[in-house]
């Protein structure tokens, strides 16, 4: 009876310490099976990227909520800031992270990085310069381009002086900038007569406009590869008083350049790049997460051109961006 009772006594001592190791675990948070995303992207209040910013965290948000996934979010004013994000994230053992890199050479050794550590990544808008991501969701930069060079080239019969208003260096701006090009290459009185960076910011784009309306006293045509910074030549163009200049484009789909667009302005044409794409970069990323294979590698969203014909079908007035 002696040894039958040590034996009962042994056995509730082994089911006491498993059951507070199992509660231990539980309230440092560390059950094996709570997912978290890592979600690292620039900085930003306004226009595209605070748009882009707000829906990253709205879908994270209904993701806790629905399946319980957890998530961190990092935003970053330049890339070393961004680097060491990146580097907080893998240290804290995130399942999935999803980047916007700012910019696309200076990030790429740390997306090597997270490849390195075992962790799928799911890139954002700017492509790195290596196969480190699993999964690059982004709309059609050179689509954008294109589509833009046409216009110019049907909008000004072949024949013009344009100004090209770019962004900073990454992979968007290049497959923008490279996309006009072919498509102007297609008319021999086609010149692009100044091409500067804005930076994506409507105070830099308007600042870099302000100096090339002075350096150049007749420009048909503008193409900017944002919408932010062809609001800002817009106010460079109306406070110099300059008439010669036909019409600006944009790209992305912002409700002030369709409110312009509408009203018969200057900014006549934008092609669509909507900050919802990074939604679905959230959503591949819990796919991920919860240990599925991604359908696909490379998620392109189409360039739709939007004018005064179609305008209506894509302004809303409740916009954020």
């Amino acid at each position: 009876m002696l040894k039958k009772f040590l034996i009962l006594c042994l056995s509730l001592v082994t089911v006491f310490i498993m059951a507070a190791c199992s509660d231990t675990n539980t309230a440092d948070g560390k059950e094996e099976d709570t997912l978290k995303i890592g979600i690292s992207l620039p900085s930003a209040t306004h226009g595209w990227m605070g748009a882009l910013i707000d829906s990253a965290e709205k879908q994270a948000k209904a993701l806790k909520e629905s399946d319980g996934i957890e998530y961190v979010l990092t935003n970053a004013a330049d890339p070393n800031k961004q680097a060491n994000d990146v580097d907080d994230l893998i240290a804290q053992g995130v399942d999935v992270i999803v980047m916007l890199p700012i910019e696309s050479a200076a990030l790429s050794p740390v997306g090597q990085k997270v490849k390195d550590a075992g962790i799928p990544l799911v890139i954002v808008d700017r492509e790195l310069e290596n196969d480190a991501a699993t999964v690059v969701v982004k709309g059609d930069n050179e689509g954008i381009g294109v589509n833009a060079g046409k216009y110019f080239v049907e909008k000004l019969n072949g024949k013009g002086k344009v100004v090209e208003i770019s962004g900073p260096p990454s992979s968007v701006t290049e497959q923008r900038g490279s996309g006009f090009k072919e498509a102007m290459e297609s008319a021999q009185g086609m010149e692009i007569i100044a091409s500067q960076s804005g930076d994506f910011s409507t105070e830099k784009s308007l600042e870099v406009m302000e100096n090339i309306l002075q350096a150049h006293p007749h420009i048909d045509a503008v193409f900017t590869q944002d919408d932010g910074m062809a609001l800002g030549v817009l106010q460079a163009i109306k406070e110099a008083n300059r008439t010669d200049i036909q019409f600006v484009t944009g790209a992305g789909g912002g409700k002030a350049v369709f409110e312009d667009i509408k009203a018969d302005g200057i900014i006549t044409a934008t092609f669509l790049y909507s900050p919802t794409m990074v939604e679905d970069a959230v959503k591949i990323a819990a796919d991920i997460a919860k240990g599925n294979d991604p359908e696909e590698s490379m998620v392109v969203k189409e360039a739709t051109q939007v004018t005064k014909e179609n305008v209506d079908e894509f302004y809303d007035s409740e916009s954020k961006f």
